[in-house]
Order: C-alpha cells, then structure tokens, then sequence
C-alpha cells in the first residue's frame, strides 16, 4: 500500500506568491503526492477580539490579534487559481483546507476531488453538512476530540453522502511533545470505525510519522516550510525542505519494506543458506565402518551437507568411507 503523503504549506508562504510557488517547487522535489494550503476568508473564521494561541504569540508579532495575523497570511480565491494552475504545471496534486462555506464554494468551483475538514470544524455542522453534500472523498483530522467528538462528525458524513473517508489522528500542537503523540490511538481509531486512518504531525522531526506508516497509516500529513526562521505561527513545527525530502524517502522506504506478510525465503537471503547455516560435520578422524556417535559428530558451517535436523537419524549409522576431521558427514 502507497502512503499518500500530503506536504502541508498551509499558511508558510506568509501571504507571498512568489514564496508559495518555492513551496509547491520543494514538495515537488520532496516527492510528496500532493501540497495543500488553506483557503480562507478571515472575516468568516474569526472574531476580531479572538486572541491568538500560546504558539502563535511566540513566533508572531506581538500585538496583534488572531483576526490581524490570519489576515496578513490570507491569499485571495484569485491568487489560489494561480497556484492550482502552477502546480498543474509541475505535476503535482494541489489541495486547499476550506476554513468556512464561501471558501468551500470556491474550491469546489476550482475542481478539488479530495476535501480536508481541519481539526478545529469536526464539530462545526454546518461545515460538516456541506462537505457532506459534496460527495467527494474526505480527510478529517482528529485534533483536540475523543472518540464521541470523531463519531458524531464520521454519522454526520455518511448519512449525507459521504462513501470515502480517511481519519488523521492528529494532537493539535504546535510543536507536538512526544508524550502527547499517542500514536496507538491511530489503532484504536481504525478499529472503532473500521475505516482508513492516518497521521497528521505536529511534532518536530520525521520519525512519529514513520512509525505512523510502520503501524499502518494510509495518509500522512505534515507541516513544511522553506526557512523555519520566518515570521509566522507554524514554521517552527514544520520540516525544511531537506527534512521533508528524508521523510518522504524513509516513508517510502518502510512502504517497501512491510511486505505481504508471508513469511518466505527472500530472494536475497537465498545464497546465505551455505554460508551461515550448519551441516552435521566430523568431530574427528572416523574410519570407514565406525559407527556415528555423539562423540565424533559435530555440526559446523557450510550447510551444504546432512541438516543438524536429522541429528538422530545419523547417531548410530556406520560411516561409508573415512572421514577427516570438519569434513561433511555422507549416507
């Protein structure tokens, strides 16, 4: 199974076009399947008097509200046109997240096939009803809910037109502390609900979303920036362009390396056969006639000869020629 692997630029490229492009150029380079940004109208999603959280204070100018930061990273419908167009010219998927219904309207215009409901709307019903609607396939992510939260939004889907749903298990922080990942409940998900599950990361490096693969993750969504330095509320969690490259690459790695489950001979392993197994071998000189005791048999490397399997079936026989010591035991 192929890991669908979204490159998440999300606000990084700081309201600029020009570093937007660099974005879908490096998650191209990365060998993501898709990059997504977020589409939104600020005055939609926010109150003025919203403050901002913890992290966002951290990495983002001081005295502004939530309402002034979005502002500054939102991109016009016509500027995501743009970017649609230009990721068709460098082959690769392009997503957006709709953060409220207009935004929705106007990537469902645009021709988008897969649809993102963010952390922050799986209790948003209106938001959910719309997306429902679309019949389209969905990827929802799990941030800051339990499992009632994720099973209220998942009936809200089906029953209004939704067939093809993925969960993210995802904890909404920026960065994630390794403690908070639980990432066994990316399991717990999948069996509760009996759908695809996958991984939304927040954490800083790149292996709780290896691991997420190695446990079964069919979706894999994280963060990337171009410079972790830059103004803005994520960067600071999200991979430089080289990180979200290794990632890729490690994830494509584990993909190949899980196998059918068969426990079989590989191809590979073959040729060692000889050299690491053992053969039942002589301990000492053995002259034609004397018969095979536990005191002149031995088993040593190459395994080209008698199996140390059929220890038994050799005790007790009589040799059929001389044999010098470490020579291969003949019947």
């Amino acid at each position: 199974m192929r890991t669908y692997i979204i490159a998440e630029a999300g606000v990084n490229h700081n309201g600029c076009m020009e570093i937007a492009k660099q974005l879908v150029d490096a998650a191209k380079e990365a060998g993501a399947d898709c990059i997504k940004f977020q589409t939104y109208k600020t005055e939609n999603i926010v109150s003025r008097l919203a403050t901002k959280a913890e992290y966002q204070k951290l990495y983002t100018t001081a005295d502004e509200t939530q309402f002034d930061m979005l502002k500054k990273l939102e991109f016009s419908y016509e500027a995501f046109i743009e970017l649609r167009n230009y990721c068709d010219l460098k082959d690769i998927e392009f997503l957006s997240t709709a953060f409220d219904l207009e935004s929705i309207d106007f990537l469902q215009n645009l021709g988008i096939n897969k649809w993102k409901i963010p952390s922050g709307d799986i209790t948003n019903l209106p938001f959910l009803l719309k997306i429902a609607k679309l019949n389209k396939s969905v990827i929802i992510s799990t941030g800051m809910s339990d499992m009632r939260d994720i099973r209220a939004a998942i009936n809200i889907l089906e029953e209004n037109g939704t067939k093809d749903i993925t969960i993210l298990h995802c904890t909404t922080e920026y960065p994630t502390p390794y403690e908070d990942v639980n990432l066994n409940a990316m399991l717990t998900i999948q069996r509760e609900f009996c759908l695809p599950v996958g991984y939304s990361d927040h954490t800083k490096g790149i292996e709780v979303p290896i691991a997420a693969v190695a446990l079964g993750a069919s979706v894999i969504e994280k963060h990337f920036t171009l410079d972790k330095n830059m103004e803005g509320p994520d960067h600071k969690a999200s991979l430089n362009p080289d990180e979200l490259k290794a990632m890729v690459n490690a994830i494509r790695n584990i993909e190949c390396s899980l196998g059918n489950g068969e426990k079989v001979l590989a191809k590979s392993e073959i040729k060692n056969i000889g050299i690491a197994r053992k053969s039942i071998t002589a301990k000492c000189s053995i002259v034609k006639g004397e018969f095979f005791t536990e005191d002149n048999l031995t088993v040593k490397r190459p395994g080209s000869g008698i199996s140390p399997m059929h220890w038994f079936q050799v005790l007790g026989q009589a040799a059929i020629r001389d044999f010098k010591e470490d020579e291969l035991i003949e019947l």
